[in-house]
């Protein structure tokens, strides 16, 4: 797309016609004072203007039929009218409308999450951050043990409390040394730590933490799970991945319900500050999804979100939630469909793959391939479950084979059904093939990429995969090629909300090195925007209310102190958020100085 910034004679001119106008201008986003102005000859009826008319910066629509705009008009939390100014002015202006003068920024459609965890935020203010630069601060194991130690001694942890940290990534410790309880133990000797994967598929337990959630060397690994052991003997060495971890869920400290509304917030704004106003919890228990219920009633939640049950949960939850009130917002709150798990984390080495991994298994296996997380023919009584109640699934498969698996699912499930708008999603689609995105073209299934994997865990690949198979991890460009829609998203807690992020790496496919991963899987800015705005919004069965700015849809915005379209690629991921809004209502405003054109973090 061509630079969107209207030429400086055009700039001028609109300069001039908002000094004209009778409202008091204000900047809402750059923070300068109202001032008065005069009026013009004719006014739009109370029925008829608009709340707020926003001018002044570039408008990307993601409408390919109108790309760009100088203004846009909001009523009553959605955009009543996108164009030229005057003609906005003419049309929607009433004694009422406040104009907003962007000063130079940049309005796009509201994010749209196409996948992360967003219930993983809520407990995140109680967990340190051990995750690797520039994430986080630990780039080794005494590195972490001192967050550890000191996030226990700021949270006044008494003896005994359960001491939590996200983020590990054994890939970014120096030396391959994993971490085990044996790094953990001398700093905490009886209090009970447990830590993370960066892939939230696993994590690394003390001796305390192992005795306190029974597992010892008489414990048995459950099918497609890992219990790491130390060689020679069934003593584990801290590590448990896949289902020896999720069997632990049910047992970490949960939030009271007095605590909620304060979590949420912290969580929601999480969100918000970064341009997000739809935001998916993509693998809910039957008790989170009340956790989700409880705040939609009491009127708390100010973004949209959308829970996808686990599959293991979804009777528990149908009993409260039959499947005719799925797919329905109720306070901001929807329930979308069924998530169901076909294997694990390529970085994490439980991915499921046709060939085996270079570097062996997590607990030393050999000739390893991954396992999938459930047996083919349970998997495809998941997919029948959720289909026969018309429920949308979405399906988490990293590696070729579990790929392999989901498809197949996907057909028996259908198999003599009449033809249905389904809108399966993949979730992260990783080590897609070719052969397998022409499936998806077949079936009318979604692939939802994950290209931050270029930047966070790309050289993992390239080690434990080949440098073949790696180049082609999200091919964004290929599938949309293909006539796809794909969408683009963080897995957070897995990668940070950072849409601008998001983005970049669809844009640039740098590794943390600074070499290129895949340099010809490399798309657009406005194909990258595509994927986090209109085209998750298809996934969610809500591009007629979202993903563009478009009349008559909703006043989903965000406003950015950078044109991601115009900048230079390797900047894009610099762009700060200056202001979100929501159906028409500001959620976020950072500070935003007009002369440097910087934004900084404020809350909202």
């Amino acid at each position: 797309m061509a630079d969107t910034a209207p030429d400086p004679a055009r700039r001028t001119k609109m300069k001039r016609l908002a000094t004209g106008l009778s409202v008091l201008l204000l900047s809402g986003c750059a923070g300068s004072a109202p001032r008065p102005v005069s009026a013009p000859a004719t006014m739009a009826t109370a029925q008829d203007a608009a709340d707020v008319i926003y001018f002044g910066g570039d408008v990307v629509t993601v409408n390919d039929a109108q790309p760009t705009a100088e203004a846009v008009a909001i009523k009553d939390g959605r955009i009543l009218a996108v164009g030229r100014l005057e003609d906005l002015v003419a049309r929607a202006q009433g004694a009422g409308t406040q104009l907003i003068d962007m000063a130079g920024t940049t309005m796009l459609p509201g994010f749209i999450d196409p996948h992360s965890h967003f219930l993983n935020a809520m407990t995140m203010e109680d967990q340190a951050n051990i995750t690797a630069p520039p994430v986080g601060p630990a780039s080794t194991a005494a590195e972490i043990v001192a967050e550890l130690q000191h996030f226990a001694k700021a949270k006044s942890k008494a003896p005994g409390d359960l001491v939590m940290g996200y983020g590990y990534d054994e890939n970014l410790l120096p030396g391959d040394h994993p971490l085990t309880r044996d790094d953990l133990d001398p700093a905490f000797p009886d209090t009970p730590v447990v830590v993370v994967h960066v892939s939230t598929h696993g994590a690394v337990l003390n001796s305390a933490a192992l005795k306190k959630f029974g597992i010892s060397a008489a414990t048995p690994t459950p099918p497609g799970g890992i219990i790491a052991r130390r060689p020679g003997t069934r003593e584990p060495t801290g590590l448990l991945m896949e289902t020896a971890w999720i069997s632990l869920h049910e047992q970490m400290p949960a939030a009271s319900q007095e605590q909620e509304p304060r979590q949420l917030r912290y969580a929601q704004d999480l969100y918000a500050a970064a341009g997000v106003t739809t935001a998916q919890d993509g693998a809910s228990m039957a008790a989170q999804v009340e956790v989700l219920k409880r705040a939609a009633d009491r009127g708390e939640l100010f973004i949209d979100i959308i829970s996808y049950p686990f599959i293991g949960e979804l009777e528990k939850v149908l009993q409260a939630h039959p499947a005719r009130t799925f797919g329905h917002y109720d306070k901001r709150f929807k329930l979308g469909g069924c998530k169901i798990m076909a294997d694990g984390s390529p970085q994490g080495r439980t991915a499921y793959f046709t060939t085996p991994y270079l570097t062996g298994g997590p607990g030393g296996e050999t000739d390893w391939k991954g396992e999938p997380t459930f047996p083919r023919d349970i998997l495809d009584g998941m997919f029948r479950t959720c289909y026969d109640r018309g429920l949308q699934v979405i399906a988490h498969a990293n590696g070729d084979a579990a790929i392999d698996t989901v498809l197949g699912a996907h057909a028996a499930a259908t198999a003599g059904t009449a033809p249905r708008d389904r809108r399966t999603v993949v979730i992260h689609s990783q080590f897609v093939r070719r052969d397998q995105l022409q499936q998806y073209v077949d079936h009318q299934l979604i692939p939802s990429f994950y290209t931050e994997h270029t930047f966070f865990f790309g050289q993992a690949h390239i080690k434990n995969r080949g440098i073949a198979q790696a180049s082609f991890i999200s091919p964004m460009k290929t599938a949309i090629a293909m006539g796809l829609k794909p969408t683009n998203h963080t897995d957070f807690s897995v990668a940070p909300i950072d849409q601008m992020m998001v983005v970049w790496t669809a844009v640039n496919r740098r590794l943390r090195s600074g070499d290129t991963l895949g340099p010809d899987e490399r798309i657009s800015p406005l194909d990258a925007l595509k994927a986090i705005t209109l085209h998750a919004a298809y996934a969610y069965f809500e591009e007629a209310e979202k993903g563009s700015i478009e009349p008559g849809k909703l006043a989903d915005l965000v406003i950015l102190d950078g044109n991601p379209l115009t900048v230079d690629p390797g900047a894009i991921k610099d762009i700060k958020v200056v202001e979100t809004i929501k159906e028409g209502r500001t959620i976020y405003r950072a500070a935003y100085d007009r002369s440097s054109g910087v934004a900084s973090p404020e809350g909202g």
